[in-house]
């Protein structure tokens, strides 16, 4: 596999700004990932940058103290706003990072070969942030906005898998105008769905909003819950399966996207009837993966299909972690893709490639590669 000559004019050690925080409701959960990446790059080969985003928007210098990013089970770490903002600006035909303080004359930090953008929700992980870098013409590492943007969106996501040819659960998709407007009719349709279900901000992840239905009188609390992090809703019908997941990875070239062993996520009981914020961040033994699932060889391979299958459904890049729900009757349905999933260390994505003999620190190698040799604009 020999990489696209597309790195004409990137230094031998090129620089990397990592990129984390934002306004989303994920903003913690990007400051861990942050952490993960920062302390596993290897600063001998990139110029690593950090970037934090501040919940206001406001792009500052961050630390590069991991401590300060890690997730405590008492304390969620936070980008916190500076009297020195860093914007991104193309000098003498270089991608600079400039910092501009009050009454001060704005200093460069010098050239980006390429960012990292590690957020999660809206305003970073749905096309946004991705559409800036495009529009200042710099290589990033994932997916692009259209892919960004329908990975985000659970609504148009079942849309397009299922255009795809791919076998999504019973679901509705339901907007604020259609709650605030007719919410009895909203209650009926999910009604015919049947219990349970899963309430879903229709744009968020880390499991943030989601909630579990069992009956009638406890849907509108959960649709309220949901509506705090999204005016639009996917409700979903519950599926009896296993829980089955496939990290991707982008092919160099030409060649097709790259797959993991399947890998299977089992919550341990308690407080977790399905795998919510604290199972998957603050609990260390709330959750634990098993990579290869134990499931037939012919479902591995059809798992690992359908995960490339959705890649290229959402034309994605980069990176991606695909869910599935596996049924006792072995047929797998389509849950989700994610172009941004969790990647510290003990998030399921990099546990993933790991079982399949790609370490965490070589991950990251490889995802800074492919974004490098990736054209800008176009493509």
């Amino acid at each position: 596999m020999s990489p696209d000559n597309l790195t004409a004019g990137v230094p031998a050690k090129p620089r990397v700004a990592v990129l984390f925080g934002g306004r989303s409701s994920e903003h913690a959960v990007s400051c861990v990932t942050a952490a993960g990446v920062l302390g596993a790059i290897n600063k001998d080969k990139y110029d690593v940058i950090p970037i934090g985003i501040a919940k206001s928007g406001q792009w500052v210098l961050a630390s590069t103290d991991t401590a300060q990013w890690s997730l405590a089970a008492s304390s969620l770490p936070e980008v916190a706003p500076s009297s020195d903002t860093v914007t991104l600006a193309e000098i003498g035909g270089e991608h600079q990072l400039i910092v501009a303080s009050p009454n001060e004359v704005p200093r460069e930090l010098g050239a980006v070969d390429v960012v990292f953008p590690l957020l999660h929700g809206p305003f970073g992980e749905d096309g946004t942030i991705q559409g800036l870098l495009e529009l200042s013409d710099t290589r990033y590492v994932g997916a692009g906005v259209l892919a960004s943007a329908v990975g985000m969106d659970k609504h148009f996501m079942k849309v397009v898998f299922e255009a795809a040819g791919l076998q999504v659960g019973p679901y509705i998709a339901v907007t604020d105008r259609q709650w605030r407007k007719d919410p009895e009719a909203v209650r009926k349709q999910v009604d015919l769905l049947g219990f349970p279900v899963f309430v879903k901000p229709a744009r968020a992840g880390s499991s943030m909003g989601i909630s579990k239905v069992d009956s009638l009188d406890q849907l509108d609390a959960a649709i309220e819950e949901a509506r705090r992090h999204d005016l639009k809703l996917v409700i979903e019908a519950g599926i009896a399966g296993r829980e089955i997941e496939c990290a991707v990875l982008e092919g160099r070239g030409t060649d097709a996207p790259r797959t993991s062993m399947p890998g299977e996520i089992s919550v341990s009981g308690g407080s977790h009837e399905f795998y919510d914020f604290n199972a998957k961040y603050v609990e260390d033994d709330a959750a634990a993966l098993s990579c290869p699932a134990e499931i037939p060889e012919e479902a591995i391979a059809r798992v690992r299909e359908l995960a490339a299958a959705a890649f290229d459904a959402v034309g994605a890049e980069g990176l991606s972690r695909v869910d599935f729900f596996y049924t006792p009757d072995g047929d797998l349905i389509i849950n989700e893709i994610n172009t941004m999933p969790g990647f510290t260390p003990k998030s399921m994505y990099p546990q993933m490639w790991a079982a399949s003999g790609l370490g965490y620190a070589d991950l990251i190698d490889e995802l800074i590669h492919l974004a490098l040799n990736r054209k800008t604009g176009l493509r």
